[in-house]
């Protein structure tokens, strides 16, 4: 019968005690992709119709065959919402929803995506 020699230790004991939190300059990945943005961000929900999505997924499939380029729901969001803050459009006489309309429509013109 074979004799067994002393067993050796799979890391030195120093090791064994380490922590195993990522450190100030070890990021731990989150979930998803990773982020494209160069500034701060916050994840919001909002409550769009099925037309809207519509029109969105088609901007961007319109997009997406013109030019090649794949752009996602949320960055048209992010464009028209910058588009209008450095529009110098005076959205404050506003009273509801259909005021707001009213005002970009006119502001900007109508546009329809040829479909």
């Amino acid at each position: 019968m074979a004799r067994r020699g002393k067993p050796q230790a799979l890391k030195p004991p120093a090791d064994i005690f380490a922590s195993t939190r990522p450190t100030s300059s070890e990021k731990k990945r989150g979930p998803g992709r990773p982020p494209v943005h160069d500034e701060e961000w916050t994840k919001v929900t909002v409550v769009l119709f099925n037309r809207q999505i519509v029109f969105l997924d088609r901007m961007a499939s319109n997009i997406r065959a013109q030019s090649g380029a794949a752009i996602s729901r949320a960055q048209l969001i992010r464009a028209l919402i910058d588009a209008v803050a450095e529009g110098d459009i005076d959205l404050t006489a506003a009273r509801s929803e259909r005021d707001l309309k009213a005002t970009l429509v006119s502001r900007l013109g109508r546009i329809r995506l040829d479909g």
